[in-house]
């Protein structure tokens, strides 16, 4: 992320009165194989999106216990899903998408790292009629919400989740929340245009303009009893957490799972998953635990 640049357009979105109207995305389920493809390029461990990708998988740790049964709503290719089982082997997942290509690649994903506790499965996550009522431990949900075509849709997917979670489960949303300005939208979408592909940009762009407001979003998150904390990049609402932690203490086994992984990462990409790390540190979410001894 270019931080002068990045600044300026968050202090703009700051300023800014207007709000930008919500354009829903052209193909609400990503079926297409060049566009499936190219989003799990940039999600794979050297792609554009893997910090992002490490930053969700750490914050998710806390809803997290060992033994749970967790379900991943809109898992696409399951690059973030394997990122969270990866650091949470004592658990068991579901991963639900709605397009069929998707499903394709995240088995191949999954075979191929050996992810032998996860499960993939075709449905709506507006009608998860397969699965019982308080079947879950703990739901999942990572920038896959701005897919659903209305507020509606976004209500029906909440009430959903919260039907399949047991009570007092574990919440880990997050997604893009929608920019005031064009300008801004169009700024983050190119930011990083020469380490992704025209069409993964393109669909970059169209995911911003189809996120839900801040407002749209706090709305659908209430219907959750106990509604989970809201935490947002500082500045303006780039990108939003909704989660629900768990009592337990995290276990010395995750930390040193996510120190190991941090230091496998790239320097660029550590200075990137710093980066988010301070963003949301600045409006009051920190990490689950320190880095480094």
């Amino acid at each position: 992320m270019s931080g002068p640049a990045m600044l300026l357009h968050m202090l703009l979105e700051r300023l800014s009165w207007q709000e930008q109207p919500r354009v829903p995305e052209p193909v609400l389920a990503m079926d297409d194989p060049a566009q499936v493809e190219a989003f799990w390029a940039c999600g794979r461990e050297d792609g554009v999106l893997a910090p992002l990708y490490f930053f969700h998988a750490v914050q998710s740790l806390v809803a997290i216990r060992p033994g749970d049964r967790v379900l991943d709503l809109a898992c696409g290719p399951a690059n973030q899903l394997a990122e969270i089982a990866r650091l949470n082997p004592d658990a068991t997942f579901v991963g639900v998408d709605i397009a069929s290509s998707m499903l394709t690649l995240a088995r191949q994903n999954l075979s191929g790292q050996n992810l032998t506790h996860v499960t993939l499965q075709q449905a709506d996550i507006t009608d998860l009629r397969d699965f019982e009522a308080a079947s879950f431990d703990a739901v999942t949900c990572t920038l896959s919400l701005h897919h659903l075509p209305d507020q509606a849709a976004l209500r029906q997917a909440t009430r959903e989740l919260q039907r399949v979670l047991k009570p007092g489960g574990g919440i880990y949303l997050s997604d893009f929340g929608r920019l005031k300005r064009a300008a801004t939208q169009r700024y983050f979408a190119h930011d990083r245009a020469t380490e992704q592909t025209p069409l993964f940009t393109a669909d970059y762009l169209n995911s911003l303009r189809a996120a839900f407001s801040l407002r749209e979003l706090s709305e659908a998150a209430a219907l959750l009893t106990p509604p989970p904390h809201r935490f947002q990049t500082s500045l303006a609402p780039f990108l939003l957490i909704f989660r629900r932690a768990r009592d337990s203490p995290l276990p010395d086994a995750a930390r040193a799972r996510v120190r190991q992984a941090f230091a496998r990462m790239s320097a660029v990409q550590q200075q990137d998953f710093q980066a988010l790390t301070q963003w949301f540190r600045g409006a009051g979410l920190g990490l689950p635990l320190a880095l480094r001894d």
